[in-house]
This record gives structure tokens, C-alpha cells and sequence, in this order.
């Protein structure tokens, strides 16, 4: 949350400098107090999502969960309010642009900045391999351009090259691949995180799934006859790092190149000078945070089933009488499959 806050500073204290903005009434304010709107908004979610049995036991929670969507929206509303109030004629068009350039911002930062959170609560793997894999191309796409960089790859990064991007796509792709062996390894980081609510604590413990299992898988005809080898055992995970990898180094530059393009159009050189001699927060999470929605997209497509602590948190939040409905549903259907015992008739 500290990094969303200090890029979104960054971004909006641009578009102050920029459109020369500081006299606009009330402007300042509201553009944070959108920010405060939208996080109450996105970690209010996840509060409800997550934290499920709590809220039961706390009566003012329940309330806030409850209506929490329309207290979201009613917040947002005072604030769309107070703009339209705070508008005065000289300054129509430019306080428009203020109102955009906050809302933009807000959708690239506190969005994806939430998905980072999402991916967290599936295991901190799915948090430490984009992150890593995204500073290892930037490295190794540094180290080929300079020892063997010599055709330009983009006109919006000048010192970028194509000797770059290729070296680091297979350098990324092949640490990746390792990387992932390594941590698939420990269940602390494979395990989703789950909330207990007899202990008040986050668990990180569980039997890991069968994407964190090793496999053996049966090598093509062609590899077969270069290797000399038929089968290889490996974590599906790993296979997946692949995919992750290839995204990170083929589309991932285009986050930073699109933060260039940025900072090109308003001839700035950083975001800002938080970090010395690698200027902003900004500049630093310009890929990882687009990196960070193809993981939660990725996960919600291709990897995530049903999660049972999930769906008995939110049946915990239903009415007693809505929660015997289902329950007799369930026992209902576990009997025609024949995994529980069919009822015993009444004595004649």
C-alpha cells in the first residue's frame, strides 16, 4: 500500500506540474480523497472475501460488509459532488483534465496494485516468481544490449536493443524455469493463504496441490532423440513459469516502454528522485505492475478451481435459514452419488 500511495503522488504531482494546477480550488484534496474512496472500496472486498467468520462474530463489521457496496459508491458520489461544486469558469477545461488524470491513475495503480494482493492470497509464489522473473529480464536485457547491443529496438527507448530483448527473453525463460523448481519445494510459499478464525491467523499450511507435485512427463520423438532421454520429472509449475516468463519478457517491456512514451510526451526524465539515480517508485514498478494483472488473469484462467475456504466463508455470512437450505441441498446430492448413506426410514 505504501508503494501504491507514494506512484500515485508521483503520477498526480505530474499532472499538477504540468497543467500548472496548483491554484485549482479543492483539486488537491479530491484527488486523494478518490484514492482513499477506491482502496476503502478494493480492500473492503477483500475483507468480506477473506475474512469471512470475523465479520460474523463482529456486529459493526457485518453492517459495513453488508452494505458495503453502496457505502463505496456513496463516498464516490460525495466526492463527484464536491468536483462538480468546485468548478468555476476560468478553469473549466483544465479542471476536467485534473478529473481524468486523477481517474487514470487510480486505474492503473490502485487496480493492479489490488490484483498484486489477489495473487498474494493464492501463495506467495504467485507473488515472488512474476517478481522476480520481470528484475531478471530487466538485468539480463541490460547485459546482452551492452556487450552485444548493436540494433536499436524502439525509437521511445533509444539505448534498448534487439540483441537485448532476445538475450533476455532466453536468459528470463531458462532462470525462470529453475527458479520455480526451487521454491516449488517449500509449502510455505505454495500454500494459499487462509485466515483461521479459531486462532486469528493467517495459515500458510495445507497439502500442497498437484501443480506443486512432481510429474513425469514423456519428451516429444524429436527432443527424445537429441537428449537420449524419454521422460523428465517436473513440477507442472515449472511449466507454467514458462508461460509467465515469455509474458514477462516479450510484453513486459512494453510496460516500461509505455512509461517512457509517458514521461517523453510531458519531457520529464523520471517520475520523480525518491530512489537516487534510479529517480521514482514509478519508474521502478512501471512493468511489474502490468506484469501483476497478466498473473491474476492467468491464475482466474488457467489455474484456479473452486476454493472451499472461500465458499464457506461466504456461507457462514447467510441467514440460518438460507444455510439449512444448502446444507440439505448438499446432503441431498452427496446421497444420490451414493458418498453418503442413504436415510433411514421411519421405524413401521
Amino acid at each position: 500500500m505504501g508503494v501504491q500511495i507514494k506512484c500515485f503522488h508521483e503520477i498526480i504531482t505530474i499532472g499538477y506540474r504540468v497543467y500548472h494546477s496548483y491554484d485549482l480550488p479543492w483539486f488537491r484534496t479530491l484527488s486523494w480523497y478518490f484514492l482513499i474512496c477506491v482502496n476503502y472500496f478494493f480492500y473492503g472486498e477483500t475483507v468480506a472475501d477473506y475474512f469471512g467468520a470475523l465479520v460474523q462474530r463482529e456486529e459493526p463489521l457485518q453492517f459495513l460488509v453488508r452494505y458495503h457496496r453502496f457505502i463505496s459508491f456513496a463516498l464516490y458520489l460525495a466526492g463527484f459532488c464536491m468536483f462538480v461544486l468546485s468548478l468555476v469558469k476560468k478553469h473549466y477545461r483544465l479542471q476536467f483534465y485534473m478529473f481524468a488524470w486523477t481517474h487514470v491513475t487510480l486505474l492503473i495503480v490502485v487496480t493492479q496494485s489490488h490484483l498484486v494482493i489477489q495473487n498474494l492470497f493464492e501463495g506467495m509464489i504467485w507473488f515472488i516468481v512474476p517478481i522476480s522473473i520481470v528484475i531478471c529480464n530487466d538485468i539480463m536485457a541490460y547485459l546482452f544490449g551492452f556487450f552485444f547491443g548493436r540494433t536499436p529496438l524502439i525509437k521511445l527507448s533509444p539505448k534498448k536493443t534487439w540483441e537485448g530483448f532476445i538475450g533476455g527473453f532466453f536468459a528470463t525463460v531458462v532462470f525462470s524455469f529453475f527458479f520455480a523448481y526451487l521454491i516449488s519445494q517449500y509449502q510455505y510459499f505454495v500454500c494459499p493463504v487462509e485466515y483461521n478464525s479459531e486462532t486469528n491467523r493467517f495459515a500458510v499450511e495445507c497439502e500442497p496441490s498437484n501443480l506443486f507435485m512432481i510429474q513425469e512427463y514423456t519428451l516429444p520423438a524429436v527432443v527424445q532423440n537429441a537428449v537420449r532421454c524419454k521422460t523428465v520429472n517436473l513440477y507442472p509449475f515449472q511449466i507454467h513459469s514458462i508461460a509467465l516468463s515469455t509474458f514477462a519478457s516479450l510484453i513486459g517491456p512494453f510496460g516500461g516502454f509505455f512509461a517512457s512514451g509517458f514521461k517523453r510526451a510531458f519531457k520529464i526524465k523520471d517520475f520523480a528522485d525518491t530512489i537516487p539515480g534510479h529517480g521514482g517508485i514509478m519508474d521502478r514498478f512501471d512493468c511489474q505492475y502490468l506484469m501483476a494483472t497478466f498473473v491474476h488473469v492467468y491464475i482466474t484462467s488457467f489455474i484456479r478451481g473452486p476454493n472451499p475456504s472461500k465458499v464457506l466463508q461466504q456461507l457462514l455470512v447467510l441467514q440460518p435459514e438460507q444455510q439449512l437450505s444448502i446444507f440439505n441441498t448438499l446432503r441431498n446430492h452427496l446421497r444420490e452419488k451414493g458418498m453418503l448413506p442413504p436415510a433411514v426410514e421411519e421405524a413401521q
